[in-house]
């Protein structure tokens, strides 16, 4: 009996110490920032995936996401009383920040069509995100002939309160009302790509294997991932815990990781932790599928992947995206693009790792099932960056300049970067004009006393484009040319691409 009583005693106390470690981080979250009417609203004419029955169309989503944006207005934007404090504010009806004074609200879905349509293209962004973020990208595929769809994802665009309510189902029967829609717009043989940033790669992975699964659902020829969502942080699994206390009105601050102020137009900065467990529902049921379906021999059916990630990522795992799909694909014909860090910058010496376990396992392999690209620093002009090229099941690399170089102070790419022009009038270096008149977010880089601004200096940062986006547009555009030639998606990049 002594070997149970033993077992029970260490039992209970791991039990309080975890009832104890939930209880101080609740009292801890009370000292977050007052919660507005934002962080508290949740709309009910949101869609969710019990709306995706039979016969339900894009036009319908379009109806309900109409009706969703008026009860904003009713229910946030004219109750915020419009004070010199929130003028910063997405929300504040005087804000640049507020998305109403952009020509158009990019927190919506949208479409672009060309004049003659030559293929199809679905874009899913990201957690927190809105379709702004593959904007730059479907104008690409826009200038060669692609129908595009930005579809914007439930519990995005309206309120960070939303993400409270939002499961992850919801997401996916977005995309599968987003996909026939596009389908819809496009001629049989027609090539149909899916686009997927952060947490939209992985729904379109779960998507396009759900797509080999089950006939009925028609698979994409190509998809097109930036970031993906892959794997993310095994401290995700802890997300949903506040459960037992945050309903609470005393600890409803428990629900967040952050309250922040809301001053970007396109993306919530506050973040609420069911946002943190549905992408862990969301990649853990992908990763059990990939694994099901590789031990079926079923992946190399899988429609080619190109993948544009950052070797340094602290959302997603690149690890993750490696091992867990790529390893697994048995797909030539996929590619998989990585950002080096700037092994030339001057700051080098402060960093914390250079980040070469990775590209050392890589390099080690004799052989890889997909293509490896690398986007690194030139051995000649080491400002300079180049393209160092791996071919699936081969082992000669292939370098090629690119003609583009590290811009100063840039030790990195991040998570946020990838898909954003330097031009982009939101995100960019501050080149790109802006609608109204607003400081660009990723030209911003303020110095002064600590502790003074409400904005976490972390945030200020991190980079917000990719200063190598000339590539990955250039990359975008030969792969869709090659898909009109051909009448499929192509699988390796054709020359100078």
């Amino acid at each position: 009996m002594k070997p149970l009583k033993f077992l029970l005693k260490t039992v209970a106390v791991m039990l309080l110490l975890v009832i104890a470690i939930i209880v101080v981080r609740a009292f801890d979250a009370r000292r977050m920032p007052d919660l507005k009417m934002w962080h508290r609203a949740c709309l009910e004419s949101e869609f969710r995936a019990e709306h995706n029955v039979p016969g339900f169309t894009y036009k319908d989503y379009r109806a309900m996401e109409n009706a969703l944006f008026k009860e904003l207005d009713r229910e946030v934007y004219e109750r915020v009383d419009p004070v010199e404090d929130l003028l910063f504010s997405r929300y504040h009806p005087e804000s640049p920040s507020n998305p109403r004074r952009f020509s158009r609200d990019w927190n919506r879905s949208f479409e672009l069509t060309p004049p003659l349509v030559k293929g199809g293209a679905l874009l899913i962004h990201g957690l927190t995100d809105s379709p702004y973020s593959l904007k730059k990208a479907g104008e690409v595929l826009h200038d060669q002939g692609f129908y595009v769809l930005g579809m914007r994802m439930p519990g995005h665009g309206t309120t960070p309160g939303e993400l409270t309510e939002v499961n992850w189902p919801d997401w996916m029967a977005a995309v599968m009302v987003g996909a026939r829609h596009v389908l819809d717009r496009i001629d049989a043989g027609q090539p149909f790509f899916m686009l997927g940033y952060s947490t939209g790669g992985a729904l379109a992975v779960k998507y396009a294997l759900d797509g080999l699964e089950n006939p009925e659902q028609a698979a994409p020829d190509r998809l097109i991932l930036f970031s993906p969502a892959i794997g993310v942080t095994p401290f995700a699994l802890f997300a949903d815990w506040h459960k037992v206390l945050s309903f609470i009105p005393y600890f409803e601050k428990f629900k967040w990781t952050a309250v922040e102020p809301e001053y970007d137009p396109f993306k919530y900065t506050s973040f609420p932790k069911n946002g943190g467990e549905q992408i862990h529902r969301l990649t853990r049921s992908l990763k059990e599928q990939i694994a099901r379906m590789h031990e079926q021999g079923r992946l190399s059916e899988c429609p080619p992947i190109t993948t544009f990630q950052s070797l340094v990522d602290t959302t997603v795992l690149t690890d993750a995206i490696v091992h867990d799909l790529y390893d697994k694909l048995n797909s030539p014909r996929s590619e998989l693009v990585l950002f080096d860090i700037n092994r030339a910058a001057p700051i080098r010496p402060f960093l914390k790792s250079t980040h070469e376990d990775l590209l050392t396992e890589l390099n080690g392999r004799g052989q890889l099932p997909y293509r490896l690209t690398l986007i690194t620093n030139s051995e000649e002009d080491p400002f300079n960056v180049v393209e160092k090229s791996r071919p699936a099941e081969g082992q000669e690399i292939v370098a090629r300049p690119l003609g583009l170089r590290w811009p100063s102070q840039v030790y990195s790419l991040s998570h946020l970067a990838i898909p954003f022009s330097p031009e982009d009038g939101v995100y960019g270096d501050g080149r790109g004009q802006s609608e109204t008149g607003r400081f660009s977010l990723g030209s911003l880089a303020p110095r002064g006393e600590r502790n003074l601004l409400r904005i976490s200096m972390r945030e200020f940062m991190r980079l917000r484009y990719n200063p190598f986006f000339e590539y990955v547009r250039n990359r975008l555009a030969a792969i869709a040319a090659s898909a009109k030639a051909n009448g499929e998606a192509s699988g390796s990049p054709p020359e100078g691409g």
